[in-house]
C-alpha cells in the first residue's frame, strides 16, 4: 500500500491535506518544504505527517511535484507547537506554519544564508581625522571613526546610529575612505563587552537567583516599577545561559524598542546576537532566522513572530512588556507571543520571564494562582526616586491650544532648572476633527465610522483606521462657508503651542509622522536621550521602555481619552499607559513630577492611580471582572464578520448562532454591530462566546468552526475567530 503524506498548505485548511511522495525524488523528511499542486497552481507546504493509507482514494491524490529540503527545516518540537497553537486558535495549519517561516523560505528559496554587506576602512580612510570631518559631515566623522574602531561595521551595527547611515557610509566610499565587502554569513551581530556588569542590588539579586538557565522550568513574572532595572535582571540571566552554551530568546512587543535593548545587550554580552523584526529586510531576517536555527546565535531579540524561530538549544525565553497589546496578532493569525513564549518554554523546560511595571490582570491572576512565582521589584535602581503624581483640574482653566496655563508654568520652571520635559499626549496630527463653524459638517470618511484627522504639516485630511486621504475643502462641501476650524488635540497642535510659548528651546516630536524615514524613530531618541533636545512631545512610541535619565517633568496633556471606552479593557489599558509614562520621569539622580491634565480629578481610576499606583488599581480591577464575568474569571472568543452589505455579517452570525452546540457554562452574545461598524468600506458585526472553564470553551469551538465555512451565509462575508481577543471593538 502506498504512503501518503500530510502537508500544511496555505488556505483555509483546518488540517494537512494528503498527497503521494515524489516519483523522483527521495521521501522528503518531516518538516521540510516541498512544492505541491494546489487547484490550478503549484504552492510551498511543510510536510507534517506520513501515513500508511489516506481516508482520500488513492486515484484522486496528487503527488509532491518537488522536495524543497533534504533535511527537516523545522524541528519537531516546533512543529508540534505550532500545531497546537493552530488548534487553540482555530486557524488554518498552513496559515500557521507560513507565519513562522521567513518570507524567503515561504516562496521556497534555499535555507542558506545569503551574502551580507560589511562596510571596512581603507589606508586613505584611516589616515583621515573625524574631528576634522566633524563639522562639514557630522555623520560621516561618527562612522569613520567607527570604521576606524571595528575590523568591519554590518548592516546590524548601523541600527541605532540614526540617519541614512547606509548613504553616510555610501558617500565614504566614493571618497576612498571606506569599501563595501560581501561574504555569506550569518549576518550576527558581536558584542562589544565594553561595559562592566553592575553590581546588582539586593531585591534585584533575589530574583536574578531565581531564574536558573538550566534547571529546568519556571515561569515567573518579574514587576517591577519603571527605573527599577529589570533589564539589569534580564542581562544576568542570559549572561549565565551563554556561559553554559544556551539560547536566550527575547521578546519585545514594538520594533522600537529593539534598538536600545541591542545596544545595551552589545555593551555588556560576550555573545553573538541576532535580530528579527518586520522592518529588517528579507535577507537579512533569514539570516537571523537561520542563525538562531543553527546554533550560530547565543541571543535572539526579537517582536512577536520571533516566538516561533527555531532554536538549537534554548535555554531562556524572556518577554519584555509582558502587558502590551502589540504582543497579539489582531489579524490573520489571532495568536498570543506572550501566552506561546509561556508554553513553549513549558516545553522546552526552560524558564521563561514576564517582566512588566503593569502586568496583564491575565498575568497577575495567574500569579495568584500560583502558576507563575511572583518576583517584585518595587524601588527604582540606585539613588532614583519615584515621582510625584498630581492631578491638575482643567475644568475652568484658560488653556492655550490644550495647555493649561498652570502646566505651561511648571514647564517652563522645569527648563530654567536644566531638566528635560516630556509631554504626552496619544493622538498624531493637529486635530482629530475638522468642523465648519456656520453649519457644524464634520469631515468624516467616507470608508468608515470616523471623522479624518487633519495633518497640518502635510496639509491633508487622513484617516487613521483606513489609511485614506484626502486634501482639504476649500470651502464646506455642504454649506459654502470657507470658515473650517480645526476640533481636539493631536501632537501637531501641541507641537505649534510648545513652539510658540518656548520659542528659544529645542523641541522634539515622536510619532509615526515624525519617525516615517528609515532611521527616523533611532534619530530623534538619539536625540532625546542626548539632550539636544529639552522638550519632548510625543505618542506612545515615547512612553515605552525608553530610558531617558534627563527627563524630570512628565505631563500627560489628555488623560480622559480613555476614561469611558467601549472596550471592558480601557480601563486597564489607561492604567498602564499612565503608569509607564509617568515612569520615564526622575530615572537618574533628579527628582522627577509628573502632572496629569483632566476633566475628571474624581475619577475613581485616576485617584487609585494617584493613591494606591497599578498594584491598587489591579486588585480592584480584577474583583471587578470577577464580578461582571469577564476575563480573566472567565474565557472569551469572538466570531467577527465583515462584508460590504451591511446586512451580511449579521445574517452570518445569526445562522453560526443558530448551530453552535450548547454547554453548561457557556453564553453566546448578540451578534451585535461593531462598535465601529464600518471601517474600510466593509461592515462589521461580531457574536460574543464566554465560558466558565477554557476546556468547555474549546470543545464547543472545535465542534463549531468546521461546520461555519459550508453556511450559505457564510460565502457573502469574510470570517474569523479571536480566541483571548485583547481587543472587542
Amino acid at each position: 500500500m502506498t504512503k501518503t503524506l500530510a502537508v500544511a498548505v496555505p488556505g483555509p485548511f483546518l488540517a494537512p491535506l494528503d498527497y503521494l511522495p515524489p516519483s523522483d525524488s527521495p521521501q522528503p523528511p518531516i518538516g521540510s518544504r516541498v512544492r505541491v499542486p494546489l487547484g490550478r497552481r503549484e504552492v510551498i507546504g511543510i510536510v507534517t505527517a506520513e501515513h500508511d493509507q489516506s481516508t482520500i482514494n488513492e486515484s484522486r491524490l496528487r503527488a509532491v511535484t518537488r522536495v524543497i529540503d533534504e533535511a527537516p527545516l523545522l524541528p519537531t518540537s516546533l512543529m508540534s507547537l505550532i500545531a497546537w497553537a493552530a488548534r487553540y486558535y482555530h486557524h488554518p495549519i498552513g496559515e500557521a506554519y507560513a507565519t513562522a517561516l521567513p518570507a524567503r523560505l515561504r516562496q521556497g528559496q534555499p535555507a542558506v544564508p545569503g551574502e551580507q554587506t560589511y562596510w571596512r576602512i581603507t589606508t586613505t580612510g584611516r589616515e583621515q581625522s573625524a574631528d576634522a570631518w566633524q563639522k562639514r559631515a557630522p555623520r560621516q566623522a561618527m562612522l569613520l571613526q567607527a570604521l576606524k574602531d571595528n575590523d568591519a561595521l554590518a548592516a546590524g551595527d548601523l541600527a541605532g546610529l540614526g540617519g541614512d547611515a547606509r548613504g553616510a557610509l555610501q558617500r565614504l566610499v566614493e571618497r576612498g575612505f571606506a569599501e563595501a565587502i560581501k561574504r555569506s554569513d550569518y549576518g550576527t551581530i558581536q558584542a562589544e563587552t565594553t561595559a562592566p556588569a553592575p553590581v546588582l542590588n539586593d531585591a534585584q539579586a533575589t530574583t536574578a537567583a531565581r531564574i536558573m538557565p538550566g534547571e529546568g522550568h519556571q515561569a515567573i513574572l518579574l514587576e517591577g516599577v519603571t527605573g527599577s532595572g529589570k533589564t539589569e535582571v534580564y542581562l544576568d540571566a542570559i549572561a549565565r545561559a551563554t556561559e553554559m552554551g544556551l539560547q536566550s530568546l527575547v521578546i519585545v512587543p514594538e520594533i522600537g524598542l529593539t534598538p536600545q535593548l541591542l545596544s545595551r545587550f552589545r555593551r555588556r554580552l560576550n555573545a553573538r546576537i541576532a535580530v528579527l523584526h518586520s522592518g529588517l529586510a528579507d535577507g537579512e531576517r533569514l539570516n537571523a532566522w537561520l542563525a538562531a536555527a543553527h546554533g550560530r546565535a547565543d541571543v535572539i531579540i526579537g517582536t512577536r513572530s520571533a516566538v516561533f524561530v527555531p532554536l538549537a538549544r534554548p535555554g531562556l525565553m524572556i518577554v519584555d512588556e509582558e502587558h502590551d497589546a502589540s504582543l497579539k496578532q489582531q489579524e490573520g493569525f489571532r495568536y498570543s507571543a506572550r501566552d506561546l513564549a509561556v508554553l513553549r518554554a513549558h516545553r522546552a523546560e526552560v524558564p521563561v520571564v514576564l517582566g512588566s511595571a503593569t502586568p496583564a490582570l491575565e498575568t497577575l491572576a495567574n500569579a495568584a494562582q500560583k502558576r507563575y512565582l511572583h518576583c517584585q521589584l518595587n524601588e527604582r535602581a540606585g539613588n532614583a526616586r519615584p515621582p510625584s503624581m498630581q492631578l491638575l483640574d482643567m475644568r475652568g482653566q484658560p488653556t492655550q491650544e490644550g495647555l493649561s496655563q498652570p502646566l505651561i508654568t511648571r514647564v517652563g520652571e522645569h527648563l530654567e532648572a536644566d531638566g528635560q520635559v516630556l509631554l504626552f499626549l496619544n493622538r498624531r496630527g493637529f486635530a482629530p476633527v475638522i468642523i465648519c463653524h456656520e453649519c457644524g459638517w464634520l469631515a468624516e470618511c467616507e470608508r468608515c465610522d470616523a471623522r479624518y484627522t487633519y495633518h497640518r504639516g502635510r496639509r491633508r485630511l487622513h484617516c487613521h483606521h483606513c489609511d485614506s486621504e484626502r486634501r482639504i475643502p476649500d470651502a464646506c462641501p455642504q454649506c459654502g462657508s470657507v470658515d473650517l476650524r480645526p476640533l481636539g488635540l493631536g501632537t501637531e497642535r501641541i507641537e505649534a503651542a510648545l513652539e510658540a510659548a518656548f520659542p528659544e528651546t529645542p523641541l522634539v516630536r515622536i510619532d509615526r509622522d515624525t519617525t516615517r524615514r528609515r532611521g527616523g524613530f533611532e534619530q530623534q531618541m538619539a536625540a532625546a536621550v542626548r539632550g539636544d533636545a529639552r522638550l519632548l512631545l510625543g505618542t506612545q512610541m515615547l512612553a515605552k521602555g525608553h530610558h531617558l535619565p534627563a527627563v524630570t517633568l512628565v505631563a500627560i496633556i489628555d488623560a480622559d481619552q480613555g476614561l469611558f471606552g467601549a472596550d471592558f479593557r480601557a480601563a486597564e489599558r489607561l492604567a498602564q499607559l499612565v503608569v509607564q509614562v509617568a515612569g520615564r520621569a526622575g530615572r537618574a539622580e533628579r527628582p522627577g513630577e509628573v502632572v496629569i491634565q483632566t476633566h475628571h480629578p474624581e475619577h475613581p481610576l485616576l485617584q487609585t492611580l494617584i493613591h494606591g499606583g497599578y498594584p491598587a488599581f489591579a486588585r480592584t480591577a480584577l474583583l471587578e471582572r470577577e464580578a461582571a464575568g469577564l476575563p480573566p474569571s472567565r474565557a472569551m472568543a469572538l466570531l467577527r464578520a465583515e462584508a460590504v452589505q451591511r446586512e451580511a455579517p449579521m445574517r452570518f452570525l445569526r445562522a453560526a448562532s443558530r448551530i453552535a452546540p450548547q454547554y453548561r457554562g457557556l453564553e453566546c452574545l448578540g451578534p451585535y454591530p461593531a462598535p465601529m461598524e464600518k471601517r474600510a468600506g466593509r461592515f462589521r458585526a461580531q457574536l460574543m462566546l464566554q465560558a466558565d472553564e477554557r476546556a468547555v470553551l474549546q470543545t464547543m469551538l472545535e465542534a463549531w468552526v468546521p461546520q461555519l465555512q459550508p453556511l450559505r451565509e457564510a460565502r457573502a462575508v469574510r470570517w474569523s475567530i479571536d480566541v483571548d481577543p485583547t481587543e472587542t471593538l
